[in-house]
């Protein structure tokens, strides 16, 4: 049984990529999976000045220690203006300046969503190169676009739902 913890990059109460991790959670069984919504977890904007004076957060620290106690992420990112929102780089700022090799050893499935024809593509695309550099290995990803099309409390579109249990079945026999 591995342990997972599951999130959003998003720092919203409506979070459509939230809501896709606790749809993908819902199909993880036999696991330790802890979920966390971010928008309970808000973080100051990263400044050197700020670090200076005040050391690392409270939420960084917390953070850093679930992700320690976890063996895996099942993580989906939202995406502003073809990257990844503002509140998601800021959290991986203030995590790697506290430890570079924060994701050592973690595997990760990465996932994103929008209301638009391309699911966050741009997002998922430049977070899928960032994590490795902390020492994740992505062993999956998922798109799901056209959100609001496509999820109904569960993925609708066949295509879609076949290729998404894919994914995750390909994250969890990375965790055996």
């Amino acid at each position: 049984m591995a342990a997972i913890l599951a999130l959003a990059g998003s720092n919203s109460l409506t979070s459509i990529n939230f809501k896709l991790v606790k749809h993908t959670v819902s199909l993880v069984q036999d696991n330790d999976i802890q979920v966390l919504n971010m928008a309970e977890h808000p973080f100051p904007m990263y400044s050197e000045d700020h670090e200076k004076e005040n050391g690392f957060p409270k939420q960084v620290q917390e953070l850093q220690t679930k992700i320690k106690n976890s063996e895996a992420l099942i993580l989906s990112v939202n995406e502003h203006n073809g990257n990844p929102s503002a509140f998601f780089k800021n959290v991986l700022d203030w995590l790697s300046r506290s430890n570079r090799g924060f994701l050592e050893g973690t595997k990760v499935f990465l996932m994103s969503t929008s209301g638009g024809k391309r699911g966050a593509k741009g997002s998922i695309e430049v977070v899928g190169n960032m994590l490795p550099r902390f020492g994740a290995e992505i062993t999956a990803t998922f798109s799901l676009p056209s959100f609001y099309d496509n999820f109904d409390g569960t993925i609708v579109d066949k295509a879609l739902k076949e290729d998404h249990q894919k994914a995750l079945d390909t994250f969890l026999d990375s965790l055996k």
